[in-house]
């Protein structure tokens, strides 16, 4: 494994480091672990100790922050379509079976967290979690990093955010109550769609979504508002009106402050796994997904556009978003549901609109 490999970013006064000083972490400092469990099983974790917990996010990223902290690496929600998946191949890990099963564990963020945060160098900046793989995946449950990570953000004021599709967060509910009171606390859960055929197929390692619906609903009842990041919308699997309908409704009635779509993206790493998957369990999308994805990881902009359109309709049609938030919900009966096509049928080509 290409332990080594795991870098250490320039310090904000761009001095540089030694290459002795530069490794995150050396192969001699890595235990590597298996618990005979029913909820571990299968899973290997590498116990590492970190030099560095605060990792700066790349200039070109897209990412709306500068700053995330990331206590694991790999992550057994097996998601098939994670964009982390590559990272793993830096390791000289497998980015496929081995992302799902082969967890690095930082055992020391967050005593080093908190060392980090009282630096003179550190400034007070936004710090977001859970933005490359799950904080609160299975590993938390038995590594418990997180109530460290977030009482190290509470006693330093230092403004947060964090995106889950865990429902441990509810474990550090008191923490966030704490953090809330004395400095800018974000918590989004992530649900794409309520459809649970294909969430038991492509998100087989997390919780339902009705349950992850529910800590949004918990979070507000504690008075943590809470948004849903609706990610990712899965063309032809997740988009259809009904099924967009139907999602948004579901996220209305948990009382979720706000809704931001995310339309599935194939990064390298991701793409190979997802296509595998969809070759298995949809053949007949195939060709569909090499033309929609043609040009790379991004769905085309019309597209974007449209599903984009669609869910802040829906949104302000259920009442979601700031400027309603004091206003009743009204939750309709559900429609009937659309006519499925055939596997012939969604094989034929489609001309697409914007309308």
């Amino acid at each position: 494994m290409r332990w080594e490999n795991l870098a250490l970013e320039s310090d904000r006064s761009g001095s540089e480091h030694s290459r002795a000083d530069a490794a995150l972490f050396g192969a001699d400092a890595v235990t590597t672990r298996t618990f005979d469990t029913p909820e571990f099983r299968g899973i290997t974790f590498h116990e590492i100790r970190a030099r560095s917990i605060i990792n700066r996010v790349p200039g070109a990223s897209r990412m709306p922050f500068e700053w995330t902290v990331n206590p694991y690496r790999g992550c057994s929600h097996a998601c098939v379509y994670c964009f982390a998946r590559k990272t793993h191949s830096y390791l000289d890990l497998d980015t496929g079976l081995g992302f799902d099963s082969q967890i690095v564990v930082k055992v020391n963020a967050p005593e080093l967290l908190r060392r980090q945060l009282g630096s003179r160098r550190w400034l007070g900046e936004h710090i977001a979690m859970g933005t490359n793989v799950d904080c609160y995946q299975r590993a938390e449950g038995r590594y418990r990093l997180m109530p460290g990570i977030i009482g190290a953000l509470r006693d330093h004021a230092n403004p947060f955010s964090i995106l889950t599709k865990g429902t441990l967060i509810l474990r550090d509910l008191e923490l966030l109550k704490q953090a809330a009171a004395v400095t800018d606390v974000g918590i989004s859960v992530s649900v794409g769609f309520t459809d649970a055929e294909l969430w038991r197929t492509v998100e087989p390692g997390t919780p339902a979504p009705e349950r992850r619906l529910e800590v949004v609903r918990t979070l507000g009842e504690h008075g943590i508002g809470c948004g849903v990041l609706m990610a990712p919308v899965i063309p032809f699997l997740s988009d259809s009106p009904a099924q967009l309908r139907a999602t948004v409704r579901a996220i209305a009635a948990a009382g979720a402050t706000s809704v931001t779509p995310l339309v599935l993206h194939l990064r390298p790493g991701a793409r190979e796994w997802f296509m595998a998957w969809l070759e298995r369990h949809h053949p007949y999308l195939v060709r569909r997904y090499q033309r929609l994805y043609a040009d790379g990881a991004y769905a085309p902009k019309w597209y974007q556009r449209r599903i984009t359109r669609q869910v802040h309709e829906l949104a302000e049609e259920y009442g979601i978003g700031p400027t309603r938030a004091g206003m009743p919900r009204r939750i309709r009966e559900p429609e009937a549901a659309e006519p499925r096509l055939t596997e012939s049928q969604m094989s034929e080509p489609v001309q697409l609109s914007l309308i």
